[in-house]
């Protein structure tokens, strides 16, 4: 009886994932849930105001920390990443860019004003807090 090899699937290691199709799509709902915790920590931050001075100085404290500009620095990244990528996917809507050429720079757009726009926001944000 003949024994026949079937092929492999594809999988990650041998598939190469093009950056519209996998890792902008992935990166997208990524940043929708990093977006929602991020929504909870600006609850967090609006009551403390409401519960007095304490708790707004603790939340301060906490948020002006390290860990917390990090975390913050990162929510802006994906507030920006979430907009811009958005944009994008309404002018699929409306039937524009699916040529892979197309889609691959909007992409590559997407991730550039992404960070772009997050650095001049914290650029901003420091330069404000030093003249404050």
């Amino acid at each position: 009886m003949a024994v026949h090899k079937r092929p492999l699937s594809p999988h990650l290691q041998i598939y190469k994932m093009p950056l519209t199709a996998g890792v902008m799509s992935i990166t997208h709902r990524i940043t929708g849930v990093a977006l929602a915790v991020g929504t909870l920590v600006l609850t967090y931050w609006l009551l403390s105001i409401g519960l007095g001075e304490e708790a707004y100085k603790s939340a301060q404290s906490l948020l002006g920390s390290f860990i917390g500009l990090v975390l913050l620095f990162g929510w802006t990244l994906a507030l920006f990443y979430h907009l811009f990528n958005g944009i994008r996917h309404l002018f699929w809507d409306a039937g524009k860019g699916f040529d892979i050429k197309a889609a691959r720079s909007s992409g590559m757009m997407v991730l550039a004003a992404a960070g772009i726009v997050t650095v001049l926001v914290w650029i901003v944000a420091l330069a404000m807090k030093g003249g404050a």
